[in-house]
């Protein structure tokens, strides 16, 4: 059974930083894909970053630059690296897992069976 579990989020004032984490259990993590997606209110939950099994990342046009997606040297711990932050990256971030995901579908969310529960983020201007 995968679990996912979020932890890093917070309040921050815009150009600040956040670090959020996703602790996974149950898997090997070289056989799967891994992502982050965030949610703010009455909106859809949209890709943020993902990377695959080999470490390749992939990242949405609003946040290249500024996020950057990687695994711990245990494997069993995924990052996102928030930089330079903007009032519009408010939401709820969740951590993301399957075994494949294709190429052109990283930034998806259907394809991805496993969820963690998120963690909030919160940019003041």
């Amino acid at each position: 059974q995968v679990q996912l579990v979020e932890s890093g989020g917070g309040s921050v004032q815009a150009g600040g930083s956040l670090r959020l984490s996703c602790l996974a259990s149950g898997y090997t993590y070289n056989m799967y894909c891994m992502a982050w997606f965030r949610q703010a209110p009455g909106k859809e939950r949209e890709g943020v970053a993902s990377i695959d099994s080999g470490g390749v990342p992939t990242y949405a046009d609003s946040v290249k630059g500024r996020f950057t997606i990687s695994v711990g040297n245990a494997k069993n711990t995924l990052f996102l690296q928030m930089d330079s932050l903007k009032p519009e990256d408010t939401a709820m971030y969740y951590c993301a897992a399957d075994l494949w995901v294709g190429s052109s579908q990283r930034l998806d969310k259907a394809p991805y069976s496993y969820w963690g529960q998120g963690t909030q983020v919160t940019v003041s201007s």
